[in-house]
Formats: structure tokens, sequence, C-alpha cells
């Protein structure tokens, strides 16, 4: 057929089209009836492939490797420096930061002889961030190590998660359940829920001090007025019907609250959660300016502090992965507590 597209292609269904490389993990086991055939322009059927996550990290990583790669320098000085970073007492890992500083100061090697697309005080390169991760395991940063600092800041992601959760979705419920709640709440959501976290810790370190009490507050902050809109929203879903038809059968208020109107609202408050729990988890590095001595944005702006540019790249990779894996604990809860979601009930 001439003047239009000829090729078909056969795409799997996906839990999320946004899931990137870890939709894979949703998709297996699917039966052919998930499976269908469209042609070019059916943006409905267009997944993300876990093949192509898996490339473009490649990509990203070797992106990563000629950006900082010296090309052109002299192997000769490089053996003799590692020799000597060798013999020392106690023995010391030679980094690429070490190799290029001990080059620009020695008359063996001239500086000009390689070439390097990014600074060296700029970005570490992935063998330097490879041996900082290794100390940061075994020695730490300031005599911290990197699993007490991820800890910390779990513990405050979680305690603000679960008290932002704990006062937003009953607000929330409230709102979408009685007139009178929702015009008393609606002007301080809609008045505070715009304001950036950031823009407050200036206040909560005159309110609460600096230190856990300030990081907690920001972290609530975050997540309440998120988890509010979306119990609110979720309260929205509930069909009408349904709620007559338990009426018609005697149900009281209370079973109507916690067997129909909770099990309905469950989809929009797991996608709230996830959006909260994201902003809770962009907002961690913020929250630990305040005065705290651990945790992996403190351990950041330390690093930043002591020139320590590997030590920041591992902070950000950290916290990145985490922030992944956070999502995807929380998409298979809802999947597991959830199943019905998408379908009709």
């Amino acid at each position: 057929m001439s003047g239009g597209v000829s090729d078909r292609e056969t795409l799997e269904t996906a839990g999320d089209p946004g899931g990137g490389f870890l939709t894979g993990i949703f998709n297996r086991g699917k039966s052919p009836q998930d499976r269908k055939t469209v042609t070019f322009g059916d943006a409905e059927a267009v997944r993300s492939m876990p093949l192509w996550s898996l490339i473009s990290l490649i990509v990203l990583a070797f992106i990563w490797w000629a950006g900082t790669k010296a090309w052109g320098f002299p192997e000769d000085f490089r053996a003799e420096t590692e020799a000597a970073y060798a013999a020392k007492e106690p023995a010391e890992d030679l980094t690429d930061i070490k190799l290029l500083t001990e080059c620009r100061v020695s008359e063996n090697c001239d500086e000009d002889s390689y070439t390097r697309l990014v600074s060296v005080n700029a970005f570490p390169t992935p063998s330097d961030t490879w041996k900082g991760f290794n100390t940061l395991r075994t020695d730490g940063f300031k005599n911290i190590t990197l699993w007490e600092h991820t800890s910390t800041s779990l513990r405050r992601v979680a305690i603000g998660m679960l008290i932002g959760t704990l006062a937003g979705v009953p607000i929330g419920f409230a709102m979408g359940l009685s007139s009178r709640v929702r015009g008393f709440f609606d002007t301080p959501v809609e008045l505070f829920r715009p304001i950036p976290p950031l823009a407050l810790i200036p206040l909560f370190i005159i309110w609460f001090g600096i230190g856990n009490p300030s990081s907690y507050a920001l972290l609530i902050f975050a997540s309440v007025w998120i988890m509010i809109i979306s119990a609110r929203a979720g309260v929205r879903t509930v069909n009408l019907s349904k709620v007559r038809a338990a009426y018609s059968l005697g149900a009281s208020k209370t079973q109507i609250l916690f067997r129909l109107i909770v099990p309905n609202a469950l989809p929009e408050l797991f996608t709230g959660f996830r959006v909260a729990l994201g902003v809770s988890w962009g907002t961690l590095v913020a929250a630990e300016l305040v005065g705290t001595d651990t945790g992996l944005g403190s351990m950041i702006f330390q690093a930043r502090n002591f020139f320590r540019p590997d030590v920041v790249v591992i902070g950000i990779i950290v916290i990145s992965i985490i922030g992944v894996l956070l999502d995807l604990i929380v998409r298979l809860l809802e999947s597991i507590l959830i199943p019905w979601r998408g379908k009709a009930r």
C-alpha cells in the first residue's frame, strides 16, 4: 500500500508507560491477548522498552568515561607515579585527579600533553568515583560511612512521609466528604501548596532551630499538601450509584467509609504517595543543610567544601538509585494491594 506505513510492530503492553527500564519487571508473563498490533501513529500503544533503556544507560556511562578521560597522557609518567604511591607508608591509591595534579607540578610531564574535555576539578572519572565509593563504604567521609549517611537520610524521609501521610489523608478525606471542611481547608491548602519547601528554610531555623527538627518539618511540609489533594481526589472517584446501593442495603457511614470509599480511593492515594515520596526525597538535600552532620545531603555539601567531587557524585548517584528503588517498591505494593486498578469493577 503506497502513501502509508506498511511495517507493523508488536509491542507489549506495560503496567506504567513511564516506567523506563523497571517497567519490564511488571511485563513478564503477559499472555498473547495482552499484545496488540499497531501502526505508526498509535500513541497509546507506545511503551518504554527495557532494552533501549539499558542502551541509554550504557551511552550515558560512555559519555562520562570519554568526557573525563585524559587522552594522550604519557604512560611512563603514570607508571612511575603509581609505583611512588604504592611505595608510600601507608600505600595510597593513585586516583586520576591525583595523577593529573602530579603532572602539573612535575618536570617529567607536560600538562599540555593530554586532552580532557571536562576539567579535573569539575567532575571525577568513573575510576575515581569507584575508588571513592569503596573508601566511603569502608572508612567513610569524616569518619561517617556511606551506610550511616544513607540510613539517616532514609529515616528522615520515612518520618516526614509518615507524619505527612497521617496528617494529610484524614484532612483530604474530610474535604471530600464535607462541604464545610472543604471550605475551611481550601484556603490554607491552596495558599501553602505552591510554596517551595526551600523557601521556608530560614523560618524553620528560627522556629525549630538547626538539626533534625527543622529537617523533619521541611519534609513534612513537602508531603502533606500532596497527600491532602490525592485523598480529596480519591473520594471524588467513588461512584455515587455504589454509595446509594450501600445505603439501600443498610450500611452505616462507617461501613461506607472503610468498605467503599477507602478502597476506591486507594489508587489516587498511591499516586499521591508516589509523588509525595519523590518530592520529599528530592527535598532531602536541602533539608539536611539545616545544621545536620549526617545524611546524604549533608555529605554532599561537606564534600563540596573539601573539594571532593568524587564524594559529591557518589552522593548524587546514591540518591538517584534509592529514589528509583523507592518508586519501584511503591509500584510493587500498589500492584499487590490494588490489583483492580485500571479494570472495571
